[in-house]
Order: C-alpha cells, then sequence, then structure tokens
C-alpha cells in the first residue's frame, strides 16, 4: 500500500482525486438525498443517521416513503453513493499520505492511519448494499439485517469522524512545521 500511495503523490493528482470526490458528494447533499428526502416527510434517510437506527424506524421510514421514495432511493441515490465510498477511500488517504510526507512521516507507523479512510469507504459500501437490502425487502424486513446494516452505517461514521480527526492534527503537525522553518530562516 505505501509503494502504492507514494507513486499517487503528486499535488496535481492528489488535488483533482479530492476536487472529483468532493463534487459527488455535493451531488449527494444537493440533489440525490434532497430528492429521496421529498417523499420521507423529514424523516431522516439511513446515511445521514450516524448513531444508526432499528426495525421500528427502519419500518415507519420505508413505509412513509412509499413506492416511490423507494424507488428514488434505489435508483438516484445508491448509484452515486456506490461511486463515492471508493472516491473517498482511495483521495483522503491519499491527502493523508500527501500530508504526512510533507511532514517527513510517510511511513511506519503513521502510514496505516491512511487505512482509516479506505475502511470508512468500505463500511460505506456495507452500509449502501444492506440498505439496497431493505428497499428490496420492504414490507418483510428481519431485526438481523437492519442490525447490520445499522452497525455499518455506525462504524462508517466512526471511521469518517476518526479519520477528519486524524487529518486536522496532521494538518496542524504541518502548520507547525511550517511556522518552524519559517521561524529558522529568519534567525
Amino acid at each position: 500500500m505505501q509503494e502504492f500511495l507514494k507513486k499517487q503523490l503528486k499535488g496535481k493528482r492528489v488535488a483533482i482525486y479530492f476536487l472529483l470526490t468532493n463534487l459527488v458528494y455535493a451531488l449527494i447533499l444537493t440533489v440525490t438525498i434532497p430528492y429521496v428526502m421529498r417523499f420521507s416527510k423529514g424523516m431522516k434517510l439511513f446515511d445521514l443517521m450516524p448513531t444508526g437506527y432499528d426495525l421500528s424506524y427502519t419500518h415507519k421510514l420505508l413505509s412513509t416513503l412509499g413506492e416511490p421514495g423507494r424507488e428514488a432511493y434505489l435508483n438516484y441515490q445508491i448509484p452515486l453513493d456506490m461511486v463515492y465510498p471508493f472516491l473517498f477511500g482511495f483521495s483522503y488517504s491519499l491527502l493523508l499520505a500527501y500530508i504526512l510526507q510533507k511532514l517527513g512521516r510517510f511511513k511506519r507507523p503513521f502510514v496505516f492511519l491512511c487505512l482509516v479512510p479506505i475502511f470508512a469507504g468500505l463500511f460505506d459500501y456495507f452500509e449502501n448494499l444492506g440498505i439496497v437490502t431493505l428497499l428490496n425487502a420492504y414490507p418483510k424486513l428481519s431485526n438481523f439485517l437492519v442490525q447490520i446494516t445499522s452497525f455499518a452505517t455506525l462504524i462508517k461514521s466512526g471511521l469518517t469522524t476518526a479519520y477528519f480527526l486524524i487529518l486536522l492534527m496532521v494538518l496542524v503537525m504541518l502548520l507547525m512545521h511550517k511556522l518552524i522553518q519559517k521561524r529558522s530562516i529568519k534567525h
């Protein structure tokens, strides 16, 4: 993994992947999720519930969405959300690797931090597969399937939060590194 990432660590490439990822995310937030939420009567979609959901909520949401809303979820939100986890995992791993390289820390054990967004993306895929299964199984939902899908949502959300905290810390380290360099040049 370290060698693969090292080959990708060019500023322009990192920026292009970052922009592409955030363009897709912006489309999800401003187009597909609002479109599906038109059917939800204010209920949050599974993707927007970082603390998870239970069987009762799942039944209520899928019932409230109705057939048109479930179709919209399946045919508009999910396809774009099947592209996003890969982009998130790859581009944010690359971004972190790029910053670690700038800090001279792109080595063990720090390089393992680059796995956090990859695992977040993987659990996003598990969540999406669970949501697709729930949408297709409705109204015959099993508590086990809801729990597994909710667990994937929780882990995805936790890993995503952890990643952004890690990113914030390395950005602060980079800023401090630059300030120290600047200060030592002046003296």
